[in-house]
């Protein structure tokens, strides 16, 4: 209901000012001026120089977005190749020529370093620490694969030296091959590349290889390998030693991997045993049961605890 001032009378009784009286409803001040002039004002001007800073930080971004991507699918088509070779490796126990499977891996680790060559190209004039996490999935497989190979030549550890030496390449290596190069690839036309693995990569590589040469372990005493265990089991003895002076003062991930390499070195320390006491009992056929019947008792022991 109205009053002859306009104003409103609400259910209380009182009367509500309708305009800029006290204890009515105020007006919000942008109530003032049309809907379609609320935000009208003056167009941005696009050459500005704040704008021209904003257009050159997308553009920043965007190009840094896609080489992070770029970067990642080199590091997956690494992962891959690499375990590929690691399942070749693994075929040595087994095979009766084991120099036609030490040269074909290492045709299949050619190819897997002209992947790391691309990605030394991108990674030419930036700072690797900031794509790193990109690429260290596939660094961390190939260091497992090289080490693997390198043990079974060698029956030794590669070292990080050595596999940054294999890293540095100059525009021979690859030539024609690399289809998309960076700009810097392209300014230099005839310079040298290299990627260094980090520490960490290497070591958490080397973590890895425990596992694979456990199941060479295996492989080789079901296949009448008495030798090959006792090699093994010294040789993860003394890579245990090592990750355990680091303990947890290292890198986080490099203290998860130490329980996963004790678990490896026990099942082949097992295996050992189970030769020395009983290899003369057992048939070299029946060897292989054995162990991964030993095996799956260590496994559920370490579920309980």
């Amino acid at each position: 209901m109205s009053n002859k001032e306009g104003g409103v009378l609400n259910n209380t009784g009182r009367y509500l000012s309708g305009g800029g009286g006290s204890g009515g409803f105020r007006k919000r001040k942008h109530d003032n001026f049309p809907h379609n002039q609320r935000r009208e004002g003056k167009d941005v001007n696009s050459s500005s120089p704040v704008m021209l800073a904003f257009k050159s930080f997308q553009q920043e971004l965007d190009a840094r977005h896609d080489k992070y991507e770029r970067l990642v699918k080199l590091s997956r088509d690494i992962t891959v190749e690499s375990k590929r070779t690691i399942f070749l490796l693994h075929r040595i126990t087994s095979a009766p020529d084991m120099e036609d499977i030490l040269t074909e891996s290492e045709i299949k680790l050619d190819g897997v370093r002209q992947k790391i060559f691309q990605v030394a190209q991108e990674l030419s004039g930036e700072d690797m620490h900031q794509f790193h996490r990109a690429i260290t999935t596939g660094l961390q497989e190939y260091v497992e694969a090289v080490s693997f190979q390198h043990f079974i030549k060698t029956r030794s550890l590669i070292s990080m030296d050595e596999i940054n030496k294999q890293l540095i390449f100059t525009t021979e290596d690859n030539g024609k091959e690399n289809k998309t190069p960076s700009s810097d690839a392209q300014d230099k036309q005839f310079g040298t590349w290299r990627l260094r693995v980090t520490p960490v990569d290497y070591l958490l590589g080397v973590a890895d290889l425990t596992g694979e040469l456990m199941r060479m372990c295996i492989n080789s005493v079901g296949n009448g390998d008495i030798d090959t265990p006792f090699e093994v089991s010294q040789f993860l003895r003394q890579v245990y030693d090592g990750f355990s002076f680091i303990g947890n003062t290292g890198p986080y991930e490099v203290s998860k991997k130490l329980y996963t390499l004790k678990q490896s070195l026990a099942k082949v320390e097992n295996a050992c045993y189970a030769l020395k006491v009983r290899g003369s009992e057992i048939p070299k056929h029946m060897l292989a049961d054995v162990f991964s019947v030993k095996t799956e008792m260590i496994d559920q022991e370490e579920g309980i605890s």
